[in-house]
């Protein structure tokens, strides 16, 4: 692996991974359309814990309350009740992930489902951005809206679905005011992004790392954890704004240009 394709990766690793546009989907294209190669194991774990620092970054002081919480450390209801929602979220996306797994892995060998799954997304964005935000913060909110976004999660395994735009819309279609959709659509990736790292370097430890250099794996890593904390900042800026459907232009065209080119592969 060179510089440059460590640069490029951890940068579309980065800023994909949490702005709604499908990290994983953009890798199907990458290295279909692109012709970027498969990064490894070894590189995949790393930009994955990249991508994990940059949420622990942005979002350290309610995560610190979060861990007092579950350490007992504190007396802070709101931490605790969090705390106990994320979890309820995980039991979804694990019971699908686990359940499903051999069909989502086949997916990811179709560019056109990755085309036609954006367009779902272009679309899903849209909807959301037209709806009133509401006033649910997390003291109100109950495990029926913890399961429901933990399930939509759970679908965003599919290679074009956006795991980011996906949980904050049914956050807010669950009438989560904007501030708990964002905190709680991102504490939520947490145990998803971390279990994704740790089977990773789980599969990295029985097969043993690629002979790759040192200075490709820190860049990527390094740009995958600052892309990352612009990806969040910017998603939460514009989602303030009422402004989440200019994601969904972007999603609709290069959905649409996917899902040209593979017609045109068929002709």
């Amino acid at each position: 692996m060179t510089v440059w394709e460590a640069l490029f990766l951890g940068l579309v690793q980065g800023i994909t991974e949490f702005l709604p546009v499908s990290s994983s989907g953009h890798l199907v294209i990458t290295q279909f359309l692109l012709g970027v190669k498969e990064p490894g194991i070894t590189f995949e774990v790393l930009v994955h814990f990249g991508t994990l620092c940059s949420i622990l970054w942005v979002f350290f002081p309610d995560i610190k309350k979060l861990a007092a919480a579950a350490l007992f450390l504190n007396n802070d209801k709101a931490s605790r009740k969090m705390l106990f929602l994320i979890i309820m979220g995980c039991i979804p996306t694990a019971v699908i992930g686990l359940a499903f797994q051999p069909f989502f892995v086949s997916l990811f060998s179709s560019v056109l489902t990755v085309g036609i799954m954006l367009l779902v997304t272009g679309s899903i964005l849209w909807l959301i951005n037209m709806k009133v935000p509401g006033r649910k913060t997390v003291e109100k909110m109950k495990v029926s809206d913890a399961l429901i976004v933990g399930l939509f999660q759970g679908f965003a395994i599919i290679p074009g679905i956006s795991r980011s735009g996906s949980t904050i819309s049914a956050a807010l279609f669950r009438e989560l005011n904007r501030e708990t959709a964002i905190r709680y659509s991102f504490f939520l990736s947490l145990p998803a992004i971390l279990g994704a790292t740790l089977l990773e370097g789980r599969e990295l430890l029985s097969s043993g790392p690629e002979n790759i250099s040192v200075i490709p794996l820190a860049l990527g890593t390094a740009v995958a954890f600052v892309s990352g904390i612009f990806a969040i900042r910017t998603l939460i800026r514009i989602l303030n704004t009422g402004n989440l459907h200019y994601f969904s232009y972007y999603c609709w065209m290069v959905g649409s240009l996917v899902i040209l080119w593979q017609v045109v592969q068929w002709v």
